[in-house]
């Protein structure tokens, strides 16, 4: 089941995880005790219901490895699951099929297509009448005709979520989406996302969408498509142009819109707010491949519709160009205060490429929305320190506050942060005049659970001040915080600040004076670790592989390695891929071993892991961590 994303530590999901380890060890004979002990003297129904069901599945596995009872009882909780989540591992086909011909009555089902090839004959297994929610995650190798398989399988189909690589041709993709919309009659919730494709998008118009729709997300999209399509869901695609469209009762029922497209422009904004006015949700992202001329661009016309969705309650929209600068030169400040006037009910605001809005313009959410809670700004090189100089006497309270590659942004910005008692969430990545001087306003942040701060000036002595904090930071990134060493690591997992118990994720990645010293105090001191990315620090041997590989297989309360990143740790070698076989690195997910010797040199081993461990992925290519992101140029095993 599904274990990517940690629990706050005072939490209830963290004391089902307590539950959770206790009832294992039990189980398995881990207190010391006669292998299924204490477990098995419970009732049937109480030690199925009260205590196997809230295993995930590779614990549930291990318990019924202890006794003939409790695998009977093991069988029984599988049989009685609704619900299985497979999204935190990619299993192959034997282990898939094992696990899916034990699980008869789920009806929402999630998988890692990672090492599968998804096919109408992989399909047919898993798939029928009784499933009403469907996310394949990360099919890397899934062919178009999937879909048609999909809608005449699963005719009751109400939640459906696609992530896969560009495959098959246009006219393919397109008969066999028609195919599925076209059977899936009751489907309320659609997300088809397609990495790695070339062209501006796909044609999703088919001119036959269920009227049940309530979420909607594509990607990537053709921008006339979608102001066709959105016309139709909307019950008016045949009006005649001289129509106002406010002035007609809106039949959609369709509350989150997603769309990736060629290009954002004003026709398109404009036919989505007033088609759609109790829209919740609208998020807009486009790539464009040109400059764009004023009349096929978005501008502060296009921006003020928007403030007829009352409703609205999230709002995102971006602009990105690979490898250049891209943003919308034709919204400044008079189109984002009208933005925030129109739409005073926004919760949630993400805008990227915004270069000609001022400090003024941004800053209008704080004062306007008074239930803003995440506010996240990319690539703007005029936001500054200015945008939150009055944050203190705004009415909003935030929990999320994204701000990335801003480079005006200072520790001046996290200073004025310092009251908001509510912050959860600070992502300050690429802003890279953030210094140790952030830090002391940091640890006051009682609720601060993520801190991104790559590519920031800080130091190990920021570090030691972050360590005797009483912030409970549960995930860190540092990457690419040059000055940071070994002596900083060591001073923020040994200084006695909470941290050094709530840290379960870290990210170390390119820290040239990162070595084994610093993997060594992790493996150690860092308890609740069980994320670490350490790819291109160049002074990680085989030494900081066996201190990891312990990790968590001593009485000491420390949790193991679930997820690690190697990527191009170069001097690790071809011997430590031998700590990857049992019983080291006891839970180990996934690892990531791309431009090492370890992926070059350790096909033969490689197999006998695979073998030995089917809830492993060995990563030999350059994916983020987990293969979130670049799991498209993978190629799926047919294992």
């Amino acid at each position: 089941m599904e274990a990517s994303n940690s629990s706050d530590p005072r939490g209830t999901s963290s004391k089902k995880s307590t539950a959770t380890a206790t009832a294992t060890a039990t189980a398995t004979g881990g207190d010391g005790g006669s292998s299924g002990g204490g477990l098995e003297a419970l009732p049937a129904p109480l030690l199925v219901h009260d205590v196997l069901l809230r295993l995930d599945l590779e614990s549930l596995s291990s318990a019924a490895c202890a006794s003939k009872t409790l695998r009977s009882s093991a069988a029984d909780a599988l049989s009685s699951l609704s619900s299985l989540q497979l999204a935190g591992f990619s299993p192959d086909v034997r282990t898939l099929g094992r696990v899916l011909s034990a699980c008869g009555g789920v009806t929402s089902l999630t998988i890692n297509c990672l090492r599968l090839r998804v096919d109408c004959c992989a399909l047919e297994g898993f798939l029928g009448p009784h499933i009403r929610e469907l996310n394949l995650l990360c099919c890397a190798a899934m062919s178009p005709s999937a879909l048609g398989s999909i809608g005449r399988k699963c005719p009751n189909l109400r939640v459906l979520m696609l992530e896969w690589a560009e495959c098959g041709t246009f006219d393919e993709f397109t008969g066999n989406f028609q195919q599925m919309l076209s059977c899936c009659v009751h489907l309320e919730s659609l997300c088809l996302k397609i990495r790695g494709a070339e062209g501006p998008g796909y044609a999703f118009y088919s001119g036959s969408w269920p009227k049940s729709i309530k979420v909607l997300k594509l990607q990537p999209a053709l921008e006339d498509d979608m102001i066709s399509l959105v016309k139709e869901i909307a019950g008016n695609e045949n009006w005649p142009e001289v129509i106002k469209f406010p002035s007609l009762p809106s039949t959609c029922s369709l509350q989150s819109l997603s769309l990736h497209v060629s290009t954002i422009s004003d026709k398109l904004v404009t036919t989505i707010a007033e088609s759609m006015p109790c829209l919740l949700e609208l998020d807009l992202e486009d790539r464009p491949w040109k400059d764009l001329l004023p009349h096929s661009d978005l501008t502060n016309a296009g921006i003020q519709s928007l403030g007829s969705c009352k409703q609205l309650k999230s709002l995102s929209l971006s602009r990105n160009r690979q490898n250049c600068q891209a943003s919308f030169k034709r919204v400044n400040d008079m189109g984002i205060f009208l933005l925030s006037e129109g739409c005073k009910g926004l919760e949630s605001v993400q805008l990227s490429g915004f270069s000609k809005v001022s400090d003024a313009g941004f800053a209008s959410f704080f004062h306007s929305c008074k239930n803003l809670k995440k506010f996240e700004v990319r690539n703007s090189q005029s936001m500054s320190d200015l945008a939150f100089h009055d944050l203190t006497e705004a009415p909003c309270s935030l929990t999320e506050l994204r701000i990335l590659s801003c480079n005006l942004i200072t520790s001046e910005t996290v200073k004025k942060l310092a009251l908001s008692s509510n912050l959860e969430i600070l992502d300050l990545s690429g802003c890279r005049s953030i210094a140790d001087s952030s830090f002391y306003s940091i640890s006051s942040l009682k609720m601060l659970n993520t801190l991104d701060l790559v590519g920031a000036d800080i130091t190990d002595s920021g570090m030691l001040t972050l360590g005797q904090a009483s912030a409970p930071i549960q995930r860190l990134s540092l990457r690419r915080c040059r000055r940071v060493t070994d002596r900083g690591i060591s001073q923020l997992l040994n200084s006695g600040g909470i941290i050094s118990k709530t840290l379960s994720s870290v990210d170390l990645g390119y820290l040239p004076f990162v070595s084994d010293k610093a993997v060594h105090t992790i493996a150690f001191a860092g308890v609740a670790i069980t994320e670490l990315c350490i790819r291109s620090c160049f002074f990680v041997t085989d030494s900081s592989m066996e201190a990891l590989a312990r990790k968590g297989s001593l009485e000491d309360g420390s949790r193991p390695i679930r997820r690690l990143d190697l990527f191009s740790c170069i001097r690790l070698s071809v011997e430590s891929l031998q700590m990857l076989k049992m019983p080291l690195f006891r839970g180990l997910r996934w690892v990531g071993v791309g431009r090492t010797c370890l992926a070059d040199k350790g096909g033969g081993v490689l197999s006998e892991i695979y073998e030995e461990r089917p809830w492993l992925t060995v990563c030999t290519g350059g994916c983020e961590m987990g293969c979130r992101v670049g799991w498209e140029y993978h190629g799926a095993s047919s294992e």
